[in-house]
């Protein structure tokens, strides 16, 4: 056993199945000596539904998800020119409601219903596969922990499209296209209770201000890292207690499973209690009317004695015959 496929039979389960499967798989790998391994697996995270149905995909879906990969690869490759972009924008569009839907016709197959959110988790990752290379070949794996998204539909490393790139804010005008000096129009005078501009020092370039956005951003991408590791400590409680659960199932089957041997073993036991109940009635009577029929035999024997003793001559053959 290796860890690749390790990984593969354990992100193929069904994610109740996940930590027991993952404590059987890293306890076969410590039997075998390799202890670097059992670890390795041991580190392995359970997956969320929305993450299991991605891996579904990449399963029993790999042709469809194929598809959408490769438009997506496409997309990265067009970008830089942004020709034939809106063709590839609708090809992805479609892929990807129809791998949403497979993916929930599969889940619901396992026996795993994708609730609203699930979908949208499912989506944003097959959206994200699109526009990054390293989230796509995490997708063509199908080894997901956690469902993956990216800020916006840019490929990864590019900052907008190319029709959208401004110029830079500095840059100046051509010399024979600057207006006179005339007849520029005066810059407002600043209101006097407005502080100077702080020039930045001699031989230092001034910083661009972080826009609101950038702020925005980075405190959005804060706050989804730690719901992020909430998440996960929560997946943690969670598969813990599941774990116990099925332990606390499996006690109970194998339980309710001797009960069922012992209530089968006395039922028996009471029906071989009552035909040997009855084997004893019948016996009673046959001894019973035995012992009736010997009792009439030794009467009549007695009473037969009896007779001979009163009638001496009762039984002793004729010794003459009466002539005439």
């Amino acid at each position: 056993m290796d860890f690749s496929s390790a990984a593969d039979d354990l992100y193929g389960v069904l994610p109740a199945d996940f930590v027991e499967t993952r404590k059987r798989l890293a306890q076969e790998a410590k039997r075998e000596g390799d202890a670097a391994l059992a670890k390795r697996i041991g580190a392995l995270r359970r997956p969320t539904l929305s993450a299991w149905a991605v891996n579904l995909l990449a399963r029993s879906a790999a042709d469809e998800l194929a598809g959408l990969l490769d438009v997506g690869e496409e997309m990265r490759a067009a970008w830089g020119s942004g020709r034939g972009l809106g063709d590839l924008e609708r090809r992805r569009a479609g892929l990807v409601g129809s791998l949403v839907r497979t993916a929930g016709r599969l889940a619901e197959d396992a026996g795993n219903t994708l609730r609203e959110q699930a979908v949208r988790e499912v989506e944003d990752t097959l959206q994200a596969a699109t526009v990054d290379a390293g989230v796509a070949e995490e997708v063509r794996e199908g080894r997901l922990s956690q469902p993956r998204s990216h800020s916006g539909f840019v490929p990864a490393g590019f900052s907008m499209a190319p029709a959208e790139r401004e110029e830079p804010a500095d840059r100046e005008e051509p010399a024979d296209r600057r207006e006179p000096a005339d007849r520029r129009e005066p810059a407002e005078a600043k209101p006097a209770d407005e502080p100077p501009e702080r020039k930045p020092p001699p031989g230092k370039k001034a910083e661009p201000a972080r826009s609101n956005v950038t702020r925005t951003s980075a405190a959005r991408a804060k706050r989804a890292e730690t719901l992020r590791k909430r998440a996960e400590q929560a997946e943690d409680k969670l598969a813990e207690r599941e774990e116990r659960a099925g332990a606390a199932r499996r006690e109970l089957r194998e339980a309710s499973a001797r009960v069922g041997h012992l209530r089968h073993e006395l039922e028996r036991a009471i029906a071989e209690r009552d035909a040997a109940s009855r084997r004893a009635d019948r016996a009673e009577d046959n001894r019973a009317r035995a012992e009736e029929a010997v009792r009439e035999a030794r009467d009549a024997a007695a009473e037969a004695r009896r007779a001979a003793a009163r009638d001496p001559h009762q039984g002793r053959p004729a010794t003459g015959v009466g002539r005439g």
